[in-house]
């Protein structure tokens, strides 16, 4: 082999190494982005990872098998795996570029042929009518020498990965939804109780304040002045069956049931459940790897950083190597004989020159599209920060206020215990009374709606954290 052929023949694998358009960087993050959380109380919150299946540290058996459900009838969540096996499917298309394309041919056809009728009657025959058969194979293979297929491949498999990010992004909000309507259903439940027990306060205060009129202790005013506290908290109760069936039916709808079928047994939960030990949440830099958001804009940034090359690659040359294979004759047995066969191999070009004003314009149009998205990665994780420092603000000023609202509960149950004796001995007046048991029944209703605020804030922070994505598979098969 002479050395011109071997200088093209290593040019040509220097070339196919070669790829043009950016390499993918994955940018930096906004200063500060990693660092550890600012409104985070270490008496509250510890710093380690939390874990995916977040809803387990409620130690609650149905809530597990609720989110088990829900991820596995949930059907946004179904619509995200087909979008997924569709992404993938169309990787796997990018990849088939690197391999040879063939197509391969056979006919048949039975008439008149012109060249056949010309040679007919070159010799004085008759034109005839014939059958013509054919069989061809043909085969290419780009070279790929300015990276067309490569970048191809890489954006492909960039948009499957943001596919599968934007899929978590499902299954956090499923986690959530599932574990906030099983919340709601418990609170519900509490508040009834709640309720149930201050009218039964109300209604026996009722009774004493009838029987002390009927001794000539109490007035006709103090006796509506009781019902009308009666009233009140009997009114209370109804909104709060609503509100329970509401949030049955929102939890039926998200383990993909029908009214008919709703879980009835969650009724059963009159309190709602309690974290055991302080909030793990680890710090800004696990949560840029772990929020499903930030990587589906990381990824798309990949994507489209891909594209600016596959365009790119479009103001060059595409070469290919083509070859075929196969025969023409009247006879088909004559199509594997060595008068019917034809075969030819070399090389292809296709180049959009000199006029190139469309692929220069596509290229702007990909870069413009990369700046897009880096821009929109940087919100992504901006937001992602503010979300978790905002729950981790309203988490601690909820807890706050609960202990606030402990300590004015008891404070209001002491003063009724004492209002009740003074009345008893005289010294004070049935308006003291029902003063106190009022302050009273708000005090129990006030905490009862604190504690339901406060599990509610606690998966906002778990939320925000951006977990629930990787244990479908422990939820799924979770009693």
């Amino acid at each position: 082999m002479s050395a011109q052929v071997w200088l093209m023949a290593g040019a040509l694998l220097w070339l196919g190494g070669c790829a043009v358009g950016p390499n993918y960087r994955t940018p930096p993050p906004p200063t500060g982005a990693g660092e550890p959380w600012r409104y985070a109380e270490p008496s509250r919150e510890v710093a380690a990872e939390p874990p995916d299946d977040w809803w387990r540290l409620y130690d609650d058996q149905r809530l597990d098998a609720y989110v088990g459900e829900a991820f596995a009838a949930n059907h946004d969540l179904a619509a995200a795996e087909a979008n997924l096996a569709s992404s993938r499917a169309i990787l796997e298309a990018a990849r088939a570029g690197r391999l040879p394309g063939t197509t391969a041919d056979f006919g048949a056809i039975y008439g008149r042929d012109p060249a056949t009728d010309e040679i007919l009657g070159i010799v004085g025959r008759p034109h005839q009518t014939v059958w013509k058969f054919d069989d061809f194979l043909d085969v290419s293979y780009e070279l790929d020498l300015f990276g067309h297929v490569r970048r191809s491949i890489e954006a492909s498999r960039a948009d499957a990965e943001a596919t599968a990010a934007a899929r978590d992004a499902v299954k956090v909000t499923v986690a959530a939804e599932t574990t906030r309507a099983y919340v709601s259903i418990c609170v519900s439940g509490e508040q009834l109780a709640v309720a149930q027990r201050s009218l039964a306060v109300v209604t026996r205060q009722l009774d004493i304040t009838e029987r002390r009129k009927a001794a000539g202790a109490a007035t006709d005013f103090d006796i509506v002045r009781a019902q009308l506290i009666a009233s009140q908290v009997r009114a209370t109760i109804p909104p709060l069956e609503g509100q329970r069936r509401a949030a049955l039916l929102e939890l039926t709808a998200l383990i993909g049931k029908t009214p008919a079928y709703a879980p009835r047994e969650a009724l059963g939960c009159v309190a709602p459940p309690r974290l055991q030990a302080s909030i793990p949440v680890g710090d800004g830099a696990g949560l840029l790897r772990r929020r499903p958001d930030i990587r589906e804009a990381e990824r798309r940034l990949a994507a489209d950083t891909a594209r600016v090359g596959v365009a790119t690659a479009e103001l060059y040359p595409r070469i290919s190597l083509v070859g075929s294979y196969g025969g023409a004759s009247g006879d088909i047995n004559a199509l594997t004989l060595e008068r019917g066969l034809a075969w030819g191999v070399g090389p292809s070009i296709s180049w959009s020159f000199p006029n190139q004003a469309g692929p220069r314009a596509r290229v702007r149009a990909s870069k413009a599209d990369a700046a897009a998205t880096l821009q929109a990665l940087d919100s992504t994780v901006l937001r992602a920060l503010k979300e978790t420092e905002q729950a981790l603000t309203a988490y601690g000023a909820e807890l706050d206020r609960r202990q606030a609202l402990e300590a004015a509960q008891a404070q209001a149950h002491h003063a009724f215990d004492l209002a009740r004796v003074q009345v008893a001995d005289g010294a004070a007046s049935s308006l003291d009374l029902l003063t106190s048991e009022q302050q009273m029944v708000a005090a129990d209703a006030t905490l009862a709606n604190s504690d339901g605020d406060l599990v509610q804030d606690q998966i906002g922070v778990f939320k925000a954290l951006g977990g629930g994505w990787q244990g479908r598979r422990q939820a799924a098969n979770s009693p």
